[in-house]
């Protein structure tokens, strides 16, 4: 069960900016960053990593937010030490 690159992106962009437990963002923000013709994949990037167990998915009001499950922190540090 391997990750794409872009999932790996995503898990990177996540860590990095610590969106991590109880500090989540919007899903619109997620691609932010990405080229645009690319944007479709981050989305999907963000259902197959959710189905995987990595990310926490919070329904608002205004729209889905997201962040790392606090859990995977020391997984998504391997992964990202793979590259």
């Amino acid at each position: 069960m391997s990750l794409s690159q872009i999932e790996k992106k995503v898990l990177e962009k996540l860590f990095l900016d610590r969106f991590i437990g109880g500090r989540h963002t919007s899903v619109s923000n997620v691609p932010k960053g990405f080229p645009k013709h690319l944007r479709g994949e981050v989305k999907k990037a963000l259902k197959k990593l959710s189905k995987r167990g990595y990310l926490i998915v919070k329904p608002t009001g205004y729209g889905l937010e997201v962040s790392l499950k606090p859990d995977k922190i020391k997984e998504v540090r391997s992964i990202l030490e793979e590259k």
